[in-house]
C-alpha cells in the first residue's frame, strides 16, 4: 500500500479522531515557507453538490504556533484567517471540526464509522493551492479494528490503510473522501482496472459478492462507451457506501464516489443454487445500481468533461452554470440506459423508470415557469434549497435534463444520423476530456446530425414547452398508455399521511387543492358536505387518507376540506375536477426498442 515519494510536500495536514463520542475530528497544517500574513480559507460549498454549506461553522479551537510559540490567529470573515509570522520557520496550525452530519458531503464520525471531504476538514492556504498536500490520517481515538478507504494515492500506509496520502493539488485533496471503519470491503476488476468496493452498515445476510458483479457490468459497459478498447482516465477506482436505515444520494469523485444507500435496498444473500430475482423497476437494488451508474458516468461527465466555469473551482463562492442540465440530466438518462445495456434488466423494466421520470417531469408546475437551464444557474439558490413551493416555482435538471438527452437522442436516430452515444465521445475528443460550453454540443450536433438543432435547443433547453418525448418513444418502439392519474395529482396536491392523519405537503400551482384555498401545513381533519335535502344537517366526516375523502364523495361535485391552520379550524370548499392522465410505456416493437437500449452505437 506505499509508494516511495522523492519529496516532502511543503503542505501537510494530519488528521485523526480526536472524540468519536463527541464526535470531533483533530486537524493540524504545517505549513513549510509561510507568507509573513498567511491567509487561509474553508471552503463553503463541495464540487458536485451546489449549495453554500458554510462548512466553517463545525471549524473550533484554531491555534498557530511557529518554533514552539503562540501566534494570533485573526479571522477575517465567515470561512477566512490570517496568521501573522516571521514567513520563515515552519507554520504550524491546529483545530477541530464537529462531524456528526452523515451525507456524502460533509463530514461523520461516531463509535460505527468515519467519513470526510477535506473541504469541511482541510484550511486552503493562500496562494499555494497547486502545490502538492500530505495528509496523514491516523486512528486517534477509533475503536479497534478500523480501516481506511480513499482514492488518495498512498505514500506509507499500513494493511488497513492508515498513514500517509498524497494529492497533488488541493483540488485533488478536495476530490478524494475518506471513509473509516470497520466496512466489508470486495474488489474486482473491470477492463483491466483495478475497483474496490466498501460497504459500512451492512447486515450479515448482504450478497457482498452480486454487488461487485452487478456493478463490474456496469463499469465495464461505461468505460466501453467512453474508451472502446482502451483505458479509463484513472488507475484505480473506489466505491464507498454507506448502508442506513434511511437516505439516499450520492457524490461523484475523479477516481472514486461516496453513496448513500437504504439498508433494507442491498442485494440478499439467497440460498446456493437459487438464482437472483429479475430486477423490477420499483426494487430498491435496482435504485441502488441506478445511483452507482450514474455516479460512475459522472467520472467522465462533470469530473472531467464539464462546464467550462467549472474549469477552475472557486471554492469561496456560488459557480453558477446553466449547463447542469447536461451534465446531471444527461448523466441522468445514462444511469438506468446503462442497467439496461449492461443486462441488468430488462427492456420493461426499462420503460417503467423512464415513465417515472416524464411522470415526474409533467407533474411540475414549475416546467411552465423556468427552462431547464435556468433552473441550472438557479441551483444554489432553488434545487437544493427545497420549500413548500418548490414544485410550481422550478424544475428538475435531473429529470427534464434527461428527457432533453432521450430527445435528442431518439431524434439523431429517428433521421439516421447516428446517436448521442456518438455526440457524448465527439465531445469528450473535441474538449479533449476537459471543459466545454454549450456552442461545443451545438457544433457537435450540427457535424454528427448534418443540420442544426439551434431551434431544438432554443425550445427543450431554454424555452418551457412540452417536450416531444412521448412521440418519439412510440416511434422507437414504446406503446404510450394514458392512465388515471393517482388522487393526489388530480387534485393538485402532494400530502403525507401517518397514524396522526393527513398533511398538506405542496399545493401545485393551478389545481382544485390551490383554487379551494388549501396551503402547505395544512392539518386536513375531515370533510364535509352539503344536506342531502332541505332540512337536514349537513354531512361531516373524520378522514386520515386522501382515499378516504374520495370514498365518502362518492359522486358528489363538491365538498368541503375541514382543516386546521396555525391552530385555526377552516372550510375550505373544494371543486372536485375530472380525473387526470399519467403515462405508463410498455414493449410495442422489441426488435426497435432493441437496437436503442442494447448497443452503445460506434457510428
Amino acid at each position: 500500500m506505499s509508494r516511495n515519494k522523492t519529496t516532502t510536500p511543503g503542505l501537510r495536514y494530519r488528521v485523526e479522531p480526536l472524540s468519536h463520542r463527541a464526535h470531533l475530528f483533530a486537524v493540524t497544517l504545517d505549513i513549510d515557507r509561510p507568507a509573513r500574513s498567511q491567509k487561509l480559507t474553508l471552503p463553503v460549498w463541495i464540487p458536485g453538490s451546489y449549495l453554500v454549506r458554510e462548512f466553517s461553522q463545525h471549524l473550533q479551537h484554531l491555534s498557530a504556533t511557529q518554533g514552539g510559540e503562540a501566534l494570533a490567529v485573526k479571522q477575517l470573515d465567515k470561512h477566512r484567517w490570517q496568521v501573522d509570522n516571521d514567513g520563515q520557520r515552519t507554520l504550524s496550525l491546529r483545530w477541530e471540526v464537529y462531524a456528526f452530519d452523515a451525507s456524502v458531503r460533509t463530514a461523520f464520525l461516531d463509535a460505527t464509522r468515519g467519513f470526510f471531504n477535506a473541504t469541511c476538514l482541510c484550511l486552503m492556504v493562500a496562494g499555494r493551492e497547486d502545490e502538492s498536500h500530505a495528509i496523514e490520517i491516523q486512528p486517534g481515538d477509533a475503536p479497534a479494528g478500523w480501516q481506511v478507504a480513499t482514492g488518495l494515492s498512498p505514500v506509507k500506509a499500513n494493511e488497513q490503510g492508515f498513514g500517509t496520502y498524497l494529492a497533488q493539488n488541493y483540488d485533488e485533496l478536495a476530490d478524494c473522501p475518506v471513509e473509516m471503519g470497520t466496512f466489508w470491503s470486495g474488489e474486482f476488476s473491470a477492463c483491466g482496472v483495478p475497483h474496490r468496493f466498501v460497504v459500512s452498515g451492512a447486515g450479515g445476510w448482504f450478497d457482498g459478492q452480486r454487488l461487485l458483479d452487478d456493478t463490474r457490468r456496469i463499469c465495464e459497459a461505461q468505460i466501453r462507451f467512453w474508451h472502446g478498447d482502451g483505458q479509463p482516465p484513472y488507475e484505480r477506482y473506489v466505491f464507498m457506501l454507506h448502508a442506513s436505515g434511511e437516505g439516499y444520494g450520492g457524490l461523484e469523485h475523479r477516481n472514486s464516489t461516496a453513496l448513500i444507500a437504504q439498508r433494507t435496498d442491498l442485494p440478499k444473500t439467497r440460498a446456493k443454487d437459487d438464482k437472483p430475482a429479475a430486477l423490477k423497476a420499483t426494487d430498491g437494488y435496482t435504485t441502488l445500481l441506478g445511483l452507482i451508474s450514474h455516479e460512475y458516468f459522472h467520472t467522465w461527465n462533470v469530473k472531467r468533461l464539464r462546464p467550462a466555469e467549472f474549469k477552475r473551482y472557486d471554492y469561496t463562492r456560488e459557480n453558477h452554470t446553466e449547463l447542469l442540465w447536461f451534465f446531471e440530466g444527461f448523466t441522468s438518462y445514462y444511469d438506468d440506459l446503462f442497467l439496461r445495456r449492461a443486462g441488468l434488466i430488462d427492456d420493461a423494466t426499462y420503460l417503467q423508470l423512464v415513465t417515472k421520470t416524464i411522470n415526474q417531469v409533467q407533474q411540475s408546475p414549475g416546467q411552465r415557469v423556468q427552462s431547464v437551464a435556468q433552473a441550472s444557474f438557479d441551483a444554489w439558490t432553488r434545487y437544493y434549497r427545497v420549500g413548500e413551493n418548490t414544485p410550481n416555482a422550478t424544475i428538475s435538471y435531473y429529470t427534464k435534463g434527461a428527457l432533453v438527452a432521450m430527445c435528442l437522442d431518439l431524434t439523431l436516430r429517428a433521421e439516421g444520423r447516428g446517436s448521442l452515444d456518438e455526440v457524448m465521445r465527439a465531445l469528450w475528443h473535441r474538449t479533449q476530456g476537459g471543459p466545454m460550453r454549450e456552442s461545443d454540443l451545438s457544433t457537435v450536433l450540427r457535424q454528427l446530425g448534418k443540420r442544426s438543432f439551434a431551434a431544438e435547443l432554443a425550445q427543450w433547453v431554454h424555452g418551457t414547452a412540452d417536450l416531444p418525448v412521448l412521440d418519439l418513444l412510440a416511434a422507437a418502439g414504446a406503446k404510450v398508455h394514458r392512465d388515471k392519474a393517482p388522487l393526489a395529482q388530480s387534485l393538485g396536491l402532494r400530502v403525507a399521511a401517518d397514524s396522526s392523519g393527513l398533511t398538506v405537503k405542496n399545493v401545485l400551482r393551478g389545481g382544485a387543492g390551490e383554487a379551494a384555498g388549501l396551503a402547505a401545513g395544512d392539518e386536513w381533519l375531515g370533510v364535509e358536505f352539503a344536506p342531502a335535502r332541505r332540512g337536514l344537517p349537513a354531512e361531516a366526516w373524520r378522514v386520515r387518507k386522501l382515499d378516504e375523502v374520495a370514498a365518502l364523495r362518492g359522486t358528489r361535485s363538491a365538498l368541503t376540506a375541514l382543516v386546521s391552520r396555525d391552530g385555526r379550524l377552516l372550510r375550505c370548499p373544494l371543486t372536485w375536477p375530472a380525473d387526470d392522465t399519467a403515462v405508463r410505456l410498455t414493449v410495442e416493437d422489441a426488435a426497435r426498442l432493441g437496437d436503442w437500449l442494447t448497443r452503445c452505437s460506434t457510428g
